[in-house]
């Protein structure tokens, strides 16, 4: 009898234990488990952060452009710069000098201070799991819910392996889900609208939306996201007939101001303090229109080095005046047969390249004595017939009738000749736009039209990209459209020792003209991305089913490969059906007037809206990707992933709760333990089995490192 009253003891114990985890009956027991979280997620982050110790997948990238910014070297780059400036802040800030090259992956970071930026990434993700931790609380007040939901994150290989290293991905992602976090933690205020902690939130939420869209511009899912909740929320205030219209105007205004003005002034503020620290010129200049580029410490256009009046016998650069357009450029490679005429090519490049320097010449006469310092100068009008030819090459520019390579209905521009000698369909009408007949031609200002003397077409490059055999450089083509927009180029570089140099600083560019420049480059740049030779991209739908992951390091000795952990990945897949299909039986129950007790009918409620708005974060950080022109990555699914997760660990716990009253009672008394018991078994399995794949798989070659793991390709489609 002693012993079974013992067992009923120990037995009641460890209910009570279990219903005060359950019910969260004592903030000491969720400080614990919360703490707990926090020590689980530092410790898998930042466990090997320093390995391996080469550069790794991106690190290529995004380490350079954080050298560039403790060096004030100016860079394009089609993300706009918050990620990229804390990354420089990062390594500034613990000791890296901003001079290792990142040239590839796989470069060794011997003697390299790299280890604060990784472990300043890695801290960011690891931010994550907390965050996923307190949202889940907010919106359902459920422990177990919010301990389910981000060991979910905690345990999935592919989040770890993402946030680990040099990064954007990390800090999106930490802006993203501090948005979340702000948006629940701003709504658990309501009850005490305008008070220093409502504000507080609000102001918080405001500053992590701006963080999201200036580390990437797909981080304007989240303030979407945000837009729809803040839009429900108004239409319940205006919707309380107790609430007077100046009270919901109030509410309409602070939001306005948290949600839309602050980020917004946040958002340019940054932009400022990028265009402040990149002074100095840099491979990147050439992107950027001349007016732009003339403010670059050490760019040609900087501090009075150039003529501004234009003469024949200077030696030029033409830059297309659209926004991101190139220099005008050849090279001795020829188009290839059967591509009009094998004369020698004619592109845009958008670096600074002596290919890119011309030879102004009359039309009729040959540079004889224009070095001459007795000769005379003559200046260039508007509406002269002139020649260009290229100094490397001695090539004219040349056109004629035949197609141009990829806009069919326009005509080839070739180089032709010899040392600057070729034919009349050399020849080219200057024309300024606006300009009076007889006008001096300018440096920079002017912008200037080049019509070819036979065949009436204009000189024009756009942002059509010539195969490989053209080294994916842009067309130029001759437009019949003389009007056409494209047709616009500027003089850049004027070199001509005869005339005295004159300072740009009067045409630079305001702070807001730079900025909605440096846009439209950064869109345009999006948009034209296209995937290099042999590396690996994806299509949106593969990305939820795990189909196919990436390698990070491939090198012998030590290889990592981004891959989510497959248990969670499709257990989400299955459980957001599983959701879809609950939600339609409630509301076919609620149709019907079915009704369960109040306390049930109110957890039903609580997590049917929660996971909806989890699902509706999850379509919104995903499917626009279908429609997406751009190359595609594996990587751009993680932050939809956090809220699949989090919408997996709310029902999960909502169908462990409910099973008891499935079974029969002797069963179902320890159920609740036992089936969280093999669920947080199958998570700590699945993350021991697959976590060398992101703390790396060591050995000589990927077919005989690690047989544990090449036991676990479970889809052929995985490359380990």
């Amino acid at each position: 009898m002693a012993n079974k009253a013992t067992k009923a003891s120990k037995t009641s114990k460890v209910e009570q234990v279990i219903n005060k985890y359950r019910n969260c009956e004592s903030p000491t027991v969720w400080w614990i488990v919360f703490g707990l979280i926090c020590l689980l997620s530092a410790g898998t982050r930042f466990y090997k952060v320093g390995e391996p110790e080469h550069v790794v997948w991106d690190e290529t990238h995004f380490g350079k452009f954080g050298s560039w910014y403790i060096n004030q070297t100016f860079f394009f780059d089609v993300h706009p710069p918050l990620g990229k400036m804390l990354i420089g802040a990062f390594g500034y800030l613990t000791g890296y000098d901003g001079l290792f090259p990142f040239v590839k992956p796989g470069d060794s970071y011997e003697g390299v201070s790299y280890l604060g930026m990784r472990v300043c990434c890695a801290g960011m993700g690891a931010a994550l799991i907390p965050f996923a931790f307190v949202i889940v609380w907010e919106m359902t007040k459920s422990l177990p819910a919010a301990t389910i939901a981000s060991s979910l994150i905690l345990f999935d290989i592919g989040m770890l392996t993402l946030t680990q290293y040099i990064l954007l991905d990390p800090i999106l992602l930490f802006f993203i889900m501090g948005s979340v976090f702000g948006l629940v933690k701003f709504q658990a205020q309501s009850h005490r609208p305008f008070s220093v902690s409502w504000w507080g939130w609000l102001v918080f939420l405001g500053i992590m939306l701006s963080g999201s869209v200036s580390v990437k511009f797909v981080g304007v899912f989240v303030v979407l996201y945000v837009g729809l909740h803040t839009v429900a929320d108004l239409w319940e205030i205006y919707g309380d007939t107790k609430n007077p219209l100046k009270l919901v105007g109030k509410h309409f205004i602070a939001r306005a101001i948290g949600l839309i003005v602050l980020p917004m002034v946040m958002y340019c503020i940054y932009f400022y303090i990028h265009l402040e620290i990149l002074k100095k010129s840099g491979n990147g200049d050439g992107f950027y229109s001349s007016a732009f580029q003339s403010q670059l410490e050490g760019n040609s256009l900087f501090n009075a080095s150039m003529p501004l009046e234009l003469a024949y016998g200077a030696e030029v650069t033409l830059k297309n005046a659209r926004t991101g357009g190139g220099y005008l450029h050849s090279h001795i490679h020829l188009y290839p047969d059967g591509v009009g005429a094998r004369q020698q090519q004619i592109t845009t490049y958008s670096h600074k390249d002596f290919n890119n320097r011309w030879l102004i010449k009359k039309w009729n006469e040959e540079p004889e004595d224009w070095d001459d310092v007795e000769s005379p100068v003559e200046l260039i009008k508007n509406g002269d017939l002139i020649r260009f030819e290229h100094v490397p090459t001695g090539r004219n520019l040349h056109s004629h009738r035949e197609q141009a390579p990829v806009t069919k209905r326009q005509f080839q521009v070739t180089g032709y000749g010899e040392n600057g000698v070729g034919d009349v369909n050399d020849v080219w009408r200057v024309e300024i736009i606006g300009g009076e007949e007889g006008e001096v031609v300018k440096t920079v200002v002017h912008k200037l039209r080049f019509v070819h003397y036979l065949v009436g077409c204009a000189l024009m490059s756009h942002n059509k990209q010539l195969p490989k055999w053209g080294f994916e450089q842009m067309e130029v083509t001759c437009n019949p459209n003389v009007h056409d927009l494209n047709n616009i180029w500027n003089i850049e570089d004027n070199i001509f020792p005869k005339l005295p140099n004159t300072s740009f600083e009067i045409y630079a560019p305001n702070f807001f003209e730079k900025f909605f420049e440096a846009h439209t480059v950064m869109l345009q740049g999006n948009s034209g991305l296209k995937p290099k030779e042999g590396e690996v991209t994806s299509q949106p739908w593969q990305w939820p089913i795990n189909y196919k992951g990436q390698w990070f390091s491939a090198i012998q000795g030590y290889q990592v490969y981004l891959l989510g952990n497959p248990v969670i990945w499709w257990g989400n897949l299955v459980i957001m059906a599983a959701f879809l299909f609950v939600y339609l039986i409630d509301s076919v129950r609620h149709q019907r007037g079915v009704q369960e007790d109040d306390n049930a009918q109110a957890r039903s409620d609580v997590v049917l809206k929660a996971c909806s708005w989890l699902l509706v974060a999850w379509g919104l950080h995903y499917i626009p990707f279908y429609a997406m022109g751009r190359i595609l990555y594996f990587h751009h699914y993680f932050p939809a992933l956090l809220f699949a997760s989090m919408l997996s660990g709310v029902l999960l716990d909502y169908f462990i709760e409910r099973l008891p009253s499935y079974l029969p009672e002797v069963v179902g008394k320890n159920s609740y333990l036992w089936s969280s018991a093999i669920l947080y078994a199958i998570l700590l399995y699945s993350f021991y089995l697959f976590s060398p794949l992101a703390y790396g798989i060591h050995g000589g070659s990927s077919t005989d490192s690690n047989s544990t793991v090449h036991g676990l390709k479970w889809l052929e489609s995985w490359e380990f």
